[in-house]
């Protein structure tokens, strides 16, 4: 029998404060879970607008703990109301001086199972992280939640296929790639990277983008967010490329099984031979 998982994400438009983003993606949810979804994912750093288009310490007041932090907590809640995996992207401060760019996940049950730390840091025009965000500490966990194996890789990362790479190697099904991106630097790699990357890996890859512009700069962020099997096909359509939109659609993770026995990728990998992609 099929094992289907019914996913779900958001890609959201800034709404000009913390408390009604989250409310409106509370609503998403709700909405996802009355349609079945079992897992959800939202946008990257989600309850707060894409402040690293300028370089300001006052944007250092969006950073909360994790998982101590309001919004991570108020997620759990959510968790437990919907029956759903969660994927929480925040602004994640460990203390003074120490910031990342972070994703909770949550499992369905209300549980925080752990966090992932973006590990590749942009500084470029209107993508100024390394201003706010440290790399990333924590290897490329991959948590065992109700639907399955769910990895999390963030934004910028997806242009380095390292991380894909230890993700498929530690099991996951499915990688949740939440994202700001804007029209023009890189529209056509985004429908190219992460399906190259579902099939080269041979797991589902939801990919996020925020959508619209918001106050801090001329970004355009284009969503046309979409899920993307195995095979390198998307399910369902892809999203809108200017509006709003939750994206919920059905997983076949028996495909996991089907594609890694006729293409047999990770079979025919040669680690012995890798040695010169980790040297300085």
């Amino acid at each position: 029998m099929a094992n289907v998982v019914r996913a779900a994400l958001v890609q959201a438009t800034w709404t000009g404060d913390t408390e009604s983003m989250l409310a409106k993606h509370e609503e998403h949810a709700r909405a996802a879970a009355a349609q079945g979804a079992q897992v959800i994912g939202f946008q990257e750093v989600f309850n707060a607008p894409y402040f690293c288009q300028v370089q300001e310490s006052e944007h250092y007041r969006w950073a909360e703990p994790v998982p101590d932090g309001p919004t991570v907590r108020r997620m759990q809640e959510l968790a437990r109301e919907t029956g759903m995996v969660i994927v929480v992207p925040v602004f994640e401060t460990e203390g003074p001086g120490f910031y990342y760019n972070t994703a909770a996940v949550i499992d369905a049950d209300g549980r925080y199972l752990g966090k992932y730390r973006k590990h590749h840091i942009p500084q470029v025009k209107g993508f100024w992280e390394k201003y706010y965000f440290a790399p990333g500490n924590l290897g490329w966990p991959v948590f065992d939640t109700a639907v399955g194996k769910v990895g999390v890789y963030i934004c910028y990362d997806r242009h380095f296929p390292e991380g894909w790479r230890q993700l498929g190697l530690n099991g996951a099904q499915l990688v949740y790639n939440p994202s700001a991106t804007s029209r023009g630097l890189s529209g056509h790699l985004w429908k190219l990277e992460q399906p190259a990357a579902a099939v080269a890996n041979e797991y589902f890859v939801a990919a996020i983008n925020r959508v619209g512009r918001e106050e801090y700069g001329d970004n355009d962020f284009y969503g046309t967010s979409y899920f993307v099997d195995p095979r390198g096909q998307f399910v369902g359509d892809v999203a809108s490329d200017t509006k709003e939109e939750l994206v919920v659609r059905d997983l076949d993770f028996g495909l996991i099984d089907e594609v890694r026995q006729q293409w047999a990728f990770y079979r025919d990998r040669r680690p012995d031979a890798y040695d010169g992609l980790v040297r300085p």
